[in-house]
């Protein structure tokens, strides 16, 4: 199924219900960032202006570079959690299999390794820059992303979020709800002198995620409620076995993570059933998540004037693939996710020109993530880099079913956009977002 076969059913959008499943699409997501790109280049936006096409090819060189050095003309990961677990040039994967056991069935593997990532995307958001991991068994020092995966991969390896001592290597509903700041926070190695931005948050986000796992029994398991139960879900909901012909579409990934677990995000973002009146009893609101509101959108009923991400969800999404592709499943369609619209991509298209500010001092500040300012930089962040994907790929002499946008992100723009932070500002990113984990 390609991205374009995504769209639903012609539907009323006035309803609530078909309004929140169409914002849940990666389709919807590209056709609000085009919306608001198209905007831009007509000069209509109050905060930005974009850069001519060379600007464009010189960050596509930039990426190209960038890919080129870490990979050559070897095979390019996916854009994954799993690259943060190898960090240091340590193989936690393989730490991992050799701990699941050779006893252990493709299935349960898949499973345990769907716990970690589930949980640790979910505690991937900006670490600050005061806040580094000390790996003791390699000696290593890890900071930002890389610090939270190893620390993450750690802490699940301890059973920090299983509620059975004897099942060390689980994420479970129990487990998730009984999390407490102050164990993360040791987990996390967090002092004074080494603050982790968003603590709190991060461990409101998993103990909603407990929550959620344990209403949702069909999904996630009869007994044991845990995120692997989605590969149940939609490979072997009929028994324990891989079908050796098993697929699984991207996006249908997705829609299952967004359907499941939309009650996690904050409730901020939401559409009520009734939309002139607050839900009455029996009538919860529905959670949009990562989707926030424009004043300059339009769009059909009751999705009109929001702007979707679902970055984690999606950034998870990603991080599922290989879970999935090393059970023996195959997993089509990976060009339906969008790009990430974060402080690498999107700083890599601010630092070389791609996106201009109309003041400078647009950057100077801090902003909230629904601020209109920080919703546009991300919706042309995914634009942009839909457009920038195919000259990369000229540029590294790459067919796109070899670099699918999976691997222009890993290979590739978030490198390329860390690297030139780190040229220009010692590694900060080229604004300041005010973050509560869970979102940035």
């Amino acid at each position: 199924m390609t991205d374009s076969q995504h769209v639903l059913p012609t539907t009323d959008l006035n309803l609530p219900e078909a309004a929140v499943a169409w914002l849940r699409t990666t389709v919807a997501v590209r056709e609000r960032a085009a919306e608001l790109l198209a905007r831009a280049r007509r000069g209509e936006s109050a905060f930005f202006t974009i850069g001519d096409e060379t600007r464009l090819d010189d960050a596509a060189r930039e990426v190209a570079q960038v890919t080129q050095a870490r990979y050559a003309w070897r095979p390019i990961p996916y854009h994954s959690r799993w690259r943060h677990f190898e960090a240091g040039g340590v193989d936690r994967a393989a730490e991992l299999d050799h701990l699941l056991s050779e006893h252990a069935t493709p299935r349960e593997k898949a499973k345990a390794r769907i716990d970690l990532a589930v949980v640790s995307v979910l505690l991937d958001a900006g670490a600050g820059a005061d806040w580094a991991y000390r790996e003791s068994a390699s000696d290593q020092r890890f900071t930002r992303s890389e610090g939270l995966g190893v620390a993450s991969f750690h802490a699940f390896k301890a059973g920090l979020f299983s509620s059975d001592p004897d099942r060390p290597l689980q994420a479970d509903a129990a487990g998730l709800r009984g999390l407490v700041a102050d164990r993360l926070a040791q987990a996390f190695q967090v002092r004074s002198d080494n603050p982790l931005v968003g603590l709190d948050g991060r461990v409101t986000l998993l103990r909603r995620l407990g929550e959620v796992l344990a209403e949702q029994p069909a999904v996630f398991g009869t007994e044991v409620q845990r995120p692997g139960g989605l590969f149940d879900m939609l490979i072997a909901p009929e028994g324990v076995a891989v079908p050796p012909t098993a697929t699984v579409q991207v996006h249908d990934i997705l829609t299952l993570l967004l359907d499941s677990l939309s009650a996690i995000w904050p409730s901020a973002n939401y559409l009520h059933r009734h939309p002139t009146a607050l839900p009455g009893p029996g009538e919860p609101a529905l959670a949009l998540g990562d989707c926030w509101a424009h004043s300059a959108v339009g769009g059909e009923g009751r999705t009109h004037g929001w702007v979707p991400f679902h970055k984690l969800s999606q950034w998870l999404t990603y991080s599922l693939i290989e879970p999935f592709e090393w059970a023996g499943v195959k997993v089509e369609g990976l060009d339906a996710l969008t790009a990430l619209p974060e402080y690498r991509n999107g700083g890599l298209l601010l630092d070389t020109g791609v996106i201009v500010p109309r003041d400078a001092a647009l950057l100077e500040r801090s902003w909230q993530v629904g601020d209109e300012f920080i919703v546009e930089w991300r919706a042309l962040t995914v634009a942009l880099l839909d457009e920038l994907a195919p000259i990369v790929r000229r540029h590294v002499g790459r067919r796109a079913d070899e670099m699918p946008l999976a691997c222009i992100l890993e290979g590739g723009t978030w490198a390329a956009g860390r690297a030139v932070a780190q040229r220009l500002r010692d590694g900060l990113p080229p604004l300041r977002i005010e973050s509560d984990g869970t979102v940035f």
